[in-house]
């Protein structure tokens, strides 16, 4: 009885479970329903029906197979939705492909829209490049009568092609989807332009342009010269075709195993992403637009959007033209360039200038002439009055020449890359540039030999100085406790050798600048001793940090700190003055008045508004970018936190405190230490548990004190209530709940963008993931921040948020100032045993 039981519940399973349909064909005789579905021959990608969202839409796509993340890169009935599971696709008996409702009558949603070849046996094949093909008879390319990448959607594959058919004059381009969950065709468009003498890629909103790409170059467009597929050369390779049938774009992966693509996403930006089989995510290495330079016309007419440059929105008029307004924009907005008065440019011995290093402007109006180097380019523009410029470009014919006869749209700068705009200018213009030149030919010599004299005789009495210090050095130590002769001489030779620019001052200067190290002049106690305000003679404001005897700072820390801070000069770095090691040890800073940045966000809280708490932020990560990656050493603070970071008079922060930041070659990614120096509740867990440090662990630093800025809060502050160890468990459980928000800090009441808080306590959570693998890097972070979307990662679960897994094993908590310092600043150095 039971054996018949079993039976019949497997027949009945049977009935109502279908089994799964895994081929990679489709025929005229076996059709796809809902449920079933095609995966490529390598098993690549896989086409079938999908929903996104709560709509219940269906739809057929293609979606790579094997991916934990189901990532659709085509459609084919995008902007006609299915609206239950019933549908069919099918290959008819006319060789269509056809999607329709299944019953009597079929209710056609969609087709492949082509005209009948003929009878013949038709079939629909999905291929491992993600192609859709329906072909006749055999598979084959000159067999195939349709192609799903003739129609992209949102995602340009490897070996697609993005073109414009002189022929036919149809064009295939990208169109964004209308939202996440809504793959109808939307507002954007990553297309080609043909209506100039060179074809021209644009992103357009609507018949707007957002982007443009620019001409090809030879190698790439010329607007993008970090349009590439992959950051490694001969992972891929860009293509360019412009011929008398097509102009066409597409790329090929040269590494198998490789997942790449390009998306315009629903918000008009488009992304070159990689699959990240280690994090299982998509990276994006390059974003487009990135920065208001990469706006269309950002800056108007005649005029250099230069990104470097902070005022007027990075805009600056080219050689030979003046701001439009005069610079009285009632807007205070920047409208574009013209003429300066008086300029004569016809026939008046005029000439060009070499404007290099920027994107070929809007070639919409210019004129193509090929074969023509650069001094047959610029005869042939001074042959006509109107021509404002020309620039010589390769493309697949060849190397040409571009002039300009209209306004000049769409020039930026680049910091690598571009190419040499030639800007035709009076004769007055072209003066200055002689004047310089014979002044650099004659001058630039004397210059050199004066130079070289007075380093020569900089370098004698820079010598004698230091021996007159070293004896001085030695009267003033003698008998001293807590000072040697031995030590400073080792010292003074180690600074040297490291050719630090900054001033040793005598004992003497600093107590009388600090009044003898008056109460009234002590600004604060930390970790290594009390810091004072002084003033030298001159009437310059100064920071002494006087180390205290028991200081945990030793000769290695004073040293890291002086050299480190010499050699960096960022406006988010705290300046080193000077140094004094006569009797005890000293470090002489710039003076900031506004004390440190813990100060206003743990006390004095109602001081500092959203839009002063936002450009700390990202003031902080320019810092740690330049210590990361743009400065000549590579540092790693380790000791990033709220009381580290200093403001001046205008609450900029500036980054301090370099005794326990340690030196990273170019090509060096991390360092275990047995001795583990930082403060809790800043430290990652790497480097807490294991001794192990990088840039990564200062990022975890960086996300604890942006979480802090933004709940004005402290990561160490008692959450007993609410069950969370901490600030980051705290906002975890909010984050989990769907409600971030309600950590932000009261004192801020609604006075706030909520996208942008949003936004920040999404970035927080990235920093502070325990696997440093899966954080961002510094520069990934400052992106997010100025990027006005919400980052396309969700974080993963951040260290140290539960109780039983907090355990930092011995740890020898030392300040070298006793229970004062932890009263003033809450700042504890910790030092733990790496296993």
């Amino acid at each position: 009885m039971d054996a018949g039981n079993n039976l019949l519940l497997y027949f009945l399973l049977l009935l109502v479970i279908r089994p799964c349909f895994c081929i990679d064909s489709l025929t005229q005789s076996q059709p796809l329903k809902d449920g079933d579905f095609l995966i490529s021959q390598g098993e690549v990608f896989q086409l079938g029906f999908f929903s996104r969202g709560k709509s219940g839409n269906r739809y057929v796509g293609v979606w790579y197979y094997k991916l934990s993340e189901k990532t659709v890169v085509w459609v084919a009935n995008r902007d006609h939705p299915l609206t239950n599971t019933s549908g069919v696709l099918s290959v008819d008996t006319t060789g269509q492909l056809a999607l329709s409702y299944s019953g009597t009558p079929q209710v056609l949603i969609w087709s492949s829209d082509i005209l009948s070849t003929g009878g013949g046996n038709y079939s629909a094949k999905i291929l491992d490049t993600g192609n859709f093909v329906l072909f006749k008879d055999q598979y084959s390319e000159k067999n195939t009568v349709w192609q799903g990448f003739d129609h992209p959607t949102d995602t340009f594959l490897p070996y697609m092609k993005l073109q414009w058919n002189k022929r036919t004059r149809e064009n295939k381009f990208l169109t964004s989807w209308k939202s996440p969950e809504n793959p109808a065709s939307g507002q954007y468009s990553f297309r080609f332009n043909v209506t100039g003498s060179v074809p021209q890629l644009y992103i357009y909103d609507g018949v707007t342009p957002v982007l443009r790409a620019g001409p090809w170059n030879g190698i790439t467009f010329s607007g993008l010269p970090e349009y590439t597929v992959s950051p490694v050369n001969d992972v891929t390779n860009l293509f360019y075709i412009d011929n008398n049938e097509e102009v066409a774009t597409y790329y090929i992966v040269n590494t198998p195993g490789l997942f790449t693509r390009f998306v315009l996403n629903d918000e008009g930006f488009t992304e070159r992403l990689n699959w990240n089989p280690e994090s299982q995510k998509w990276d994006a290495f390059w974003t487009g637009p990135d920065g208001q330079c990469d706006k269309y016309a950002h800056c108007g007419a005649f005029s250099n959007c230069n990104p470097v440059k902070l005022s007027d929105q990075g805009c600056e008029c080219l050689p030979g033209y003046q701001d439009r307004s005069g610079g009285k924009s009632p807007t205070n907005i920047f409208g574009g360039c013209v003429r300066k008065p008086g300029a004569l440019v016809c026939n008046n011995g005029e000439g060009f200038k070499e404007v290099p290093g920027v994107k070929v402007p809007d070639a919409t109006k210019a004129r193509w002439q090929s074969d023509l180097g650069i001094k047959a380019c610029k005869e042939f523009c001074l042959k006509d009055c109107s021509c404002s410029a020309c620039m010589t470009v390769n493309i697949t014919s060849g190397k040409g020449c571009l002039t300009w006869y209209a306004d000049l749209i769409d020039v930026r700068e680049f910091s690598q890359g571009g190419q040499v705009l030639y800007l035709r200018v009076d004769s007055s213009e072209l003066a200055k540039d002689r004047t310089k030149r014979v002044l650099l030919k004659v001058l630039l010599p004397v210059l050199v030999t004066i130079i070289l004299i007075i380093v020569l005789i900089s370098r004698l009495l820079l010598k004698k100085k230091k021996i007159r210090a070293k004896n001085k050095n030695r009267e003033l130590s003698h008998g001293s406790e807590n000072s040697d002769i031995s030590f400073m001489e080792r010292y003074q030779d180690a600074l040297a050798a490291n050719d630090t620019e900054v001033h040793c001052f005598s004992a003497n200067t600093i107590i009388a600048a600090t009044e003898n190290f008056s109460i009234s002049k002590k600004l604060g106690e930390g970790g290594f001793g009390p810091v004072y305000k002084g003033q030298l003679h001159g009437g310059q404001d100064i920071a002494v940090k006087r180390l205290s005897i028991t200081s945990t700072q030793g000769i290695e820390e004073f040293r890291n700190e002086i050299i480190l801070i010499a050699k960096l000069q960022h406006r988010n770095l705290v300046r080193l003055l000077g140094y004094c090691i006569q009797q005890e040890k000293m470090l002489i800073y710039e003076y900031l008045p506004n004390r440190g940045l813990d100060h206003f966000i743990f006390a004095k809280k109602s001081v500092l508004n959203w839009r002063t708490r936002f450009d700390i932020a990202t003031g902080i990560a320019r810092g740690m970018i330049y210590l990361h990656h743009d400065s000549r050493l590579r540092i790693i603070h380790r000791d990033l936190k709220a009381s580290n970071v200093l403001l001046d008079a205008s609450m900029n922060p500036k980054i301090s405190d370099f005794g326990m930041a340690r030196i990273f070659g170019s090509d060096q990614n991390e360092e275990t230490t047995k001795r583990v120096v930082g403060t809790y509740g800043y430290m990652s867990p790497e480097y807490a548990m294991e001794g192990l440090f990088s840039i990564k662990s200062d990022v975890f630093s960086y996300g604890v004190l942006l979480l802090e800025i933004i709940s004005g809060r402290k990561n160490t502050s008692s959450f007993d209530a609410e069950n969370s160890i901490n600030l980051i468990g705290h906002v975890w459980d909010r984050w989990l709940q769907g409600k971030p928000l309600e950590i932000v800090d009261a004192s801020l009441g609604e006075s706030y963008d909520v996208s942008e808080v949003s936004r920040c306590i999404h970035i927080g959570l990235l920093c502070v993931q325990e696997s440093a693998a899966i954080r961002p890097t510094m520069s990934e972070v400052a992106s997010m921040l100025c990027n006005e979307r919400t980052p396309s990662s969700a974080p993963e679960q951040p260290a140290f948020i539960n109780r039983a897994t907090v355990n930092f094993g011995s740890v020898k908590s030392c300040s070298s100032s006793g229970i004062a310092a932890t009263k003033t600043n809450s700042v504890t150095v910790s030092i733990v045993e790496g296993r």
